[in-house]
């Protein structure tokens, strides 16, 4: 089995070399004969060292020049050689026991794909509630979060990818179609639950609960519209780091 890890990542250079190294760990702690991997960062058209510093730990880097989540994702995966795809965001940290997790899931064959839950540090009590909600959510509607998706690379490019319309909440419908295309198949998607991802929590540090709670009244609201307008999506795209 080979795995290919895409890492979308737009001026990261704080959080890259941190993520690149618990993915590093990780592997060597699930080696086994016969599993191969390939690391795949997207610089989404950074203006810092990001690049440099993913091509300095020996990930494969490749250039996609317009700012959008779903846009990179698809741009690593159309580079990819890996019969799974394993996407995770710059700024998180993959455990060993989340990989191993994955790696079962892959070898029972009974999954098109999965998604985790996530856990992030020092968060303010309006974030923390919002978690734990995105978290029931994410569990009984089985949709991934956006810090990692899994899945198999011949389901990925069937369903067509992440939907580019949309540049926020792609990990939600990609979730959906992967989905409709395992029940067609007899297989499942998980989110997995024992071993949390874990990410960062710079959003809730960098934005108000104001400004958490108005983006997130404007895309319920105005879904369509808002989604699929970058500029209607700032604590996306405003560039905060």
């Amino acid at each position: 089995m080979h795995l290919s890890i895409i890492i979308p990542a737009f001026n990261e250079e704080r959080l890259i070399e941190r993520c690149l190294q618990s993915i590093s760990v990780s592997l060597t702690a699930n080696y086994k004969p016969g599993f191969t991997s390939e690391i795949i960062v997207v610089d989404n058209n950074s203006t810092d060292n990001t690049a440099n510093l993913a091509r300095q730990t020996g990930a494969r880097v490749v250039f996609e020049p317009i700012n959008q989540i779903g846009r990179a994702r698809n741009a690593g995966a159309a580079v990819a050689t890996g019969d799974w795809l394993l996407f995770v965001d710059a700024d998180s940290i993959l455990n060993a026991g989340l990989l191993a997790d994955i790696l079962r899931l892959i070898e029972d064959g009974k999954s098109v794909g999965c998604g985790s839950t996530v856990k992030m540090q020092g968060l303010p009590w309006w974030a923390h509630w919002l978690l734990q909600l995105w978290t029931r959510i994410s569990i009984l509607l089985r949709w991934a979060a956006g810090a990692l998706v899994v899945c198999r690379s011949d389901a990925f490019r069937d369903v067509g990818g992440f939907n580019q319309e949309l540049y926020a909440a792609d990990e939600i419908s990609l979730s959906q179609q992967l989905k409709k295309w395992g029940r067609q198949r007899g297989l499942q998607f998980a989110i997995l639950t024992r071993h949390p991802l874990e990410t960062s929590s710079r959003k809730a540090q960098l934005y108000s609960g104001r400004e958490m709670a108005g983006q997130i009244l404007h895309v319920i609201l105005h879904p369509r519209r808002s989604l699929q307008d970058r500029k209607q999506l700032p604590i996306w795209y405003d560039g905060r780091r």
